[in-house]
């Protein structure tokens, strides 16, 4: 409003110094905004301004139509008459050609200047006549044809938007300061005036959408001039944009805008004015924020930095203290692929193993099975030989008691009664030549005599079993089945690792990884034969022996010390459970002799492993008692004969029932070589429940009565251990024994009856077998009984007698 009211001034008031400065004004801010668009604006966007030679031509052809001015006018007149020749022949040929542009052609300047002249003549007449309609006639033409002649290249390269445009605020301002709105040199100035304020609102616009567009400053002498209307306004406050474009108009101009143009919007928050407080503000303000973005980046470079320092450090000590470990990891590698392959050797030998050793024990079994069944085949004959006639009698004429053809057995019964007597006549040639004829027995020697067929056949079949075991590792490495191999490649991981060594519990796999290649070497280890080997002087016991024993001082809750007694476990006592349960014949002394020395030796050497909580230890000793049970049940038989057939003693019946009586206390004293391994209790329920008083009291009662009793029952008090009769206290023995003490003391009262009416010297043997019988009750504890005795016979010497016991 302020500007409007500058110029609401009466035409007389200007002079002419003002009108030709205010066309140097126009000259000036044309050629400033040619160069800004030139750098600032996109290569698409052009202003749409003329040169500055066509606003000097404005400027006179203003000039020209206030002639009543003196000098201005002669001087614009001049000019315009340089400048009509060459204007008149580009104007005309524009003209001439408006009619004939073609398509897609791009126009000159001078056709641009034709068609914009005949636009503006077509508004003053009030419609569009055509653009060729008066060629040449207008003062206009040969104007804009000077024009064209000077910026034909620069318009070349302008893009002209052809738009009905209301006047605009300098054509008004020109009108007001006198030029005649119908002079056309007028018309091109307001003319020009509407393109540069469309092209300033086009710049505007982009100002606001780059931002980084380059700021443009007005001109000293526009700010000189416009400086009284702006002095009590901020810079930009009034128009709401911003403050780099405010000197090019107000609000008021660009709202007199006809419709067919798009006005700019400014925003419409209003911007802060800016003052050297508020920049010095936003740079301290800035400042602070990049003194603590330092700040903290500092902190994180020292924190970076205290990061690196000890991660080098930690790469220090780790290369310092990883060069063992890198050795200790190849070394493992190389025993965890060592021991895949092993186990992976043993998964497929160790089935081989179990048949090999199975066929052995089998073997054995066969064998011992034999033997027993041979024995009871005697028995049964000689049983049946010395039965009485009536029972012959009974039975069918070709058939015996079983139903089976009477001749095929009698057959096989001389064949089988030829064989008897051939082994006992050699027991008995070999007893003489030895010198132990007098001493022995009948029923004492356990029968165990082989035919030389039955031991070559054992022999080829054992053979065979020993050629094949030889064969299971005929194509291994020597380190996948030597023992000796095996345990170095374990010592060297002890010796060098011990805690990874005991982390993956090694000493207790051990046992387990050698049992097959120990039970290979056992397979024929049997302890019931006399040239038996000692299990301890084989090749594996010895290579074991001293496993983990270094020198070193020993590590507490070390599996390595027990490595053979857990062999010995797992390995030994199973097999002699098998041996005991199927091999070991209780009948023979020999072979129980053997079986003792062996279970003693073990739990006298191991123990910590032969205990009555370790399971192999109670399969052991519930296979010695099955056998024995079973040979109980199977294997004792006393044969009971009227007293009139054992008075001829060198009859048959009388020999096979001492043979009988005599094998069953020798069985009596096998049994009983098991004290100190088997209970008291079942000792003694074994031995004197189930063969003293079952079978052997049987034998006295049909014996008869007299010195060969009275040694019997010495035989019998001999096996009997001293232990169980030491500890007793009061005057009674074990409480199994009365039926054998009663026995004792009927047997000195026959003795003693029997004596009556004698002479004086079977009297006084009688006597003295009285004291023995006392002897026999002093030595079993039985003193109740003793004192019985020594009352009823009188004999005095009874303190004697027990202390010499």
């Amino acid at each position: 409003k302020e500007t409007e009211e500058v110029f609401k001034v009466k035409k007389s008031s200007y002079s002419k110094k003002i009108v030709k400065q205010l066309k140097k004004e126009y000259k000036e801010d044309l050629e400033k905004s040619k160069v800004r668009t030139e750098v600032n604006s996109p290569t698409d966007v052009e202003p749409p301004l003329e040169k500055t030679g066509q606003i000097k031509d404005i400027g006179q052809e203003d000039g020209t139509a206030n002639s009543e001015h003196g000098e201005e006018e002669m001087e614009v007149e001049s000019e315009k008459e340089e400048e009509k020749p060459k204007a008149g022949g580009a104007f005309s040929s524009a003209l001439s050609s408006l009619n004939v542009l073609r398509p897609g052609e791009i126009p000159d300047a001078a056709f641009i200047h034709a068609a914009r002249k005949k636009r503006q003549m077509a508004r003053e007449l009030g419609d569009f006549t055509p653009v060729d309609s008066e060629p040449g006639k207008s003062r206009l033409v040969r104007e804009d044809e000077n024009d064209a002649s000077d910026d034909e290249d620069d318009d070349e390269k302008r893009r002209i938007v052809f738009t009905v445009k209301e006047k605009s605020q300098r054509q008004k301002i020109a009108e007001e300061i006198g030029i005649e709105g119908s002079d056309d040199e007028a018309l091109v100035a307001g003319e020009q005036d509407e393109e540069l304020s469309r092209w300033e609102q086009e710049q505007i616009r982009k100002g606001i959408n780059i931002p980084q567009a380059c700021i443009y400053q007005p001109a000293e002498v526009n700010n000189l001039y416009y400086q009284n209307t702006y002095q009590t306004l901020s810079y930009g406050s009034s128009y709401g944009i911003p403050y780099t474009y405010a000197a090019y108009g107000s609000s008021e101009t660009k709202s007199q805008k006809t419709d067919n143009t798009v006005p700019f919007k400014t925003p419409s928050n209003e911007m802060t004015p800016v003052t050297i407080d508020l920049v010095k503000k936003q740079l301290k303000d800035r400042l602070d924020s990049m003194k603590e973005l330092h700040k903290a980046n500092r902190q994180q470079y020292e924190k970076h930095q205290q990061s690196r320092e000890d991660s080098t450090k930690a790469i220090e000590r780790l290369e310092g203290s990883s060069g063992g470990i890198g050795e200790q990891y190849k070394f493992l590698q190389e025993m965890r692929g060592y021991v895949q392959d092993l186990l992976e050797c043993f998964s497929e030998k160790v089935p081989l193993i179990n048949e090999l050793e199975s066929a052995m024990h089998q073997l054995y079994k066969q064998r011992a099975s034999r033997l027993v069944q041979r024995r009871q085949d005697d028995i049964k004959d000689e049983s049946s030989e010395f039965s009485s006639h009536s029972n012959k009698a009974l039975m069918a004429p070709n058939l015996e008691s079983f139903g089976r053809d009477r001749v095929i057995y009698q057959e096989q019964v001389k064949r089988r009664t030829a064989e008897r007597e051939a082994r006992r006549t050699r027991r008995r040639q070999a007893r003489e030549q030895t010198g132990k004829m007098a001493d022995h027995l009948e029923g004492l020697s356990s029968d165990d005599e082989e035919t030389s067929t039955d031991i070559t056949n054992f022999n080829m079949e054992r053979d065979r079993i020993l050629k094949e075991s030889s064969k299971v590792f005929e194509d291994v490495l020597e380190s996948f089945y030597s023992i000796d191999c095996i345990k170095s490649q374990f010592e060297a991981w002890r010796s060098k690792y011990f805690a990874s060594y005991k982390d993956a519990y090694i000493g207790l796999c051990l046992p387990k990884l050698f049992n097959p290649l120990i039970r290979l070497q056992l397979l024929i280890w049997t302890p019931l034969e006399g040239k038996c080997r000692d299990f301890e002087t084989m090749l594996w016991f010895e290579s074991l022996l001293f496993y983990g024993c270094e020198e070193q001082e020993q590590v507490k809750d070390d599996a390595d010390i027990s490595l053979l007694p857990t062999i010995v476990e797992r390995v030994v006592l199973p097999k002699l459970a098998v041996i005991s349960e199927n091999i070991w014949d209780p009948f023979s002394t020999t072979q129980t002799s053997r079986m003792v020395a062996i279970v003693q030796k073990l739990v006298d050497g191991y123990p910590s492993v032969v205990n009555a909580e370790n399971k192999n230890t109670q399969m052991l000793l519930k296979a010695l008692l099955l056998r024995m049970r079973r040979t109980l049940d199977d294997d004792v038989f006393m044969p009971l004969y009227p007293k009139n057939i054992l008075e001829n003693k060198n009859s048959g019946p009388y020999l096979f029932f001492q043979r009988q009586f005599w094998s069953s206390v020798k069985l009596l004293g096998n049994f009983l070589q098991w004290y100190g391994i088997l209970s008291n209790k079942t000792l003694q329920e074994l031995s004197i429940d189930g063969l003293l008083n079952r079978y052997i009291l049987m034998a006295f009662q049909n014996s008869e009565y007299g010195e060969d009793s009275i040694k019997k029952a010495q035989s019998v008090i001999a096996c009997f251990p001293k232990q169980w009769f030491t500890n007793l206290k009061g005057d009674k023995t074990i409480s199994q024994l009365e039926n054998f003490c009663r026995y004792l003391v009927h047997l000195a009262d026959t003795i003693y009856r029997n004596s009556i009416g004698c002479s004086d010297v079977e009297k006084r043997n009688a006597r003295e077998h009285i004291k023995q019988i006392i002897k026999l009750l002093a030595s079993i504890r039985a003193l109740d009984h003793a004192v019985t005795v020594a009352n009823d016979h009188n004999v005095k010497e009874l303190k004697i007698l027990i202390e010499g016991k």
